[in-house]
């Protein structure tokens, strides 16, 4: 429930700015934005917001995890609320994914959080391939060190 009120809250503060930057993309902001990031930076912060989220689960910190599932959830709305080219089913699948990592995190439980992550990285390739960007595939990491300077252990624990 708290996953779909950031989406309806989203999309009221979008309606609400005034700022003036529309930025370049290849799918068209919304007519009614006064300021739209270009897609490929919200896209960006989500790919890194997906594989902080992975190393957060796999080192069982939850709050991180929690912290940056919340922070994807927040970029995937804004890209739907920035740029409505992306069709509304492609948005809608990923309510069931992002609730499933959800539970996963508020359980603590590592088997079902990889799983339901799989599940979320298949909507997240879903929706490229749809848009004719498929060409742009996420996948889980594998790496036993992550591509990053974050330390993924809770505070205290690595």
């Amino acid at each position: 429930m708290k996953l779909l009120n950031r989406f309806a809250i989203l999309a009221a503060s979008a309606a609400m700015m005034t700022t003036v930057a529309i930025a370049q993309s290849d799918f068209p902001p919304s007519p009614n934005a006064k300021y739209a990031p270009r897609l490929v930076e919200t896209m960006n912060a989500a790919q890194l917001q997906h594989l902080k989220l992975w190393y957060a689960g796999k080192s069982k910190n939850w709050d991180l995890a929690n912290f940056e599932l919340r922070q994807l959830t927040n970029s995937l709305a804004e890209a739907a609320i920035f740029y409505p080219g992306i069709p509304v089913s492609n948005v809608t699948t990923m309510k069931d994914p992002l609730l499933s990592v959800a539970d996963a995190i508020t359980a603590g439980d590592s088997r079902k959080f990889a799983a339901s992550m799989r599940g979320l990285t298949e909507g997240c390739n879903a929706c490229h391939t749809s848009m004719q960007r498929g060409f742009i595939a996420i996948g889980i990491p594998t790496e036993h060190q992550p591509p990053a300077n974050q330390i993924f252990a809770p505070v205290g624990k690595h």
